[in-house]
């Protein structure tokens, strides 16, 4: 059974930095497409980082060079590093893995950036 813990969200000012994590279990992050998304209120939830099994990384255009997604195997946890946050990546972020069986969410962890 694959679960997703998502931890490290909160409140932080604009300009600041926020990491937060997703441990896995159930299913490998080293073998396995991994990404975060989130979903501010009254919007559709968006991607915002994605890592392929070969270590490929792609992100929305409007966290690129601010955030960076990484994966750490021997802990079997993807984190996602903010940097420069702005009002506007307030938001739930949710941690989704993508195995062979479709995909699979996490609980959500909120982040809220104070301008």
């Amino acid at each position: 059974q694959v679960q997703l813990v998502e931890s490290g969200g909160g409140l932080v000012q604009a300009g600041g930095s926020l990491r937060i994590s997703c441990a896995a279990s159930g299913i490998a992050v080293s073998i396995n497409e991994m990404a975060w998304y989130r979903q501010a209120p009254g919007k559709q939830r968006e991607l915002v980082a994605l890592i392929t099994s070969r270590g490929t990384t792609t992100y929305a255009d409007s966290v690129k060079g601010r955030f960076t997604i990484s994966r750490e195997n021997a802990k079997n946890t993807v984190d996602l590093q903010m940097n420069n946050l702005k009002p506007e990546d307030t938001a739930v972020y949710y941690c989704q893995a993508m195995p062979w069986d479709g995909p699979h969410w996490g609980q959500g962890t909120q982040v809220t950036v104070s301008s």
